[in-house]
């Protein structure tokens, strides 16, 4: 068994990115921060929203999404989260060794970005009119476990 792979693009909020870190240890998967980031990765908060778990996180920090995308192995498949789409995230078909990549909290991915590669656009569907965007960690929450439950990982 393999593992799943988180990618956090420009995380600003400290207790976001620790509890994504704790979502990843709680499930095998690793998590991917790509810099800049809008807080130091020691910082007490993003410690705190990991417990003490955090140093047990498997961890990989990239300067920037080039060095991320270099990366990447071979077949993986990239899926951005993104509101701009309708392509839901039960709609595709997770594999071991995938890449789930979420943007920063303020902004959300670059549109250059969602363009280049729109056939890997994933949204979580919301009712129309309720909210513009969904917590970060609750995202990373969503779509791993449903990564999770198709590829048949035990978290």
């Amino acid at each position: 068994m393999g593992m799943l792979n988180v990618v956090l693009m420009n995380p600003e909020i400290p207790h976001n990115t620790g509890a994504a870190g704790r979502l990843c240890l709680a499930t095998g998967a690793r998590l991917h921060l790509i810099k800049p980031l809008g807080f130091s990765i020691d910082d007490r908060q993003v410690k705190r929203a990991g417990l003490d778990y955090w140093k047990d996180v498997d961890l990989c920090l990239w300067e920037n999404w080039q060095a991320f995308t270099e990366s990447v192995a071979a077949g993986a498949g990239v899926y951005l989260l993104t509101t701009k789409t309708e392509q839901a995230y039960w709609d595709v078909e997770f594999k071991d060794g995938d890449y789930i990549v979420f943007g920063p909290e303020t902004r959300g991915l670059p549109e250059t970005m969602l363009g280049q590669h729109a056939e890997q656009c994933l949204t979580i569907p919301m009712r129309e009119a309720s909210t513009r965007s969904l917590n970060l960690a609750t995202t990373v929450g969503i779509v791993l476990y449903e990564a999770i439950r198709q590829t048949n990982q035990s978290a």
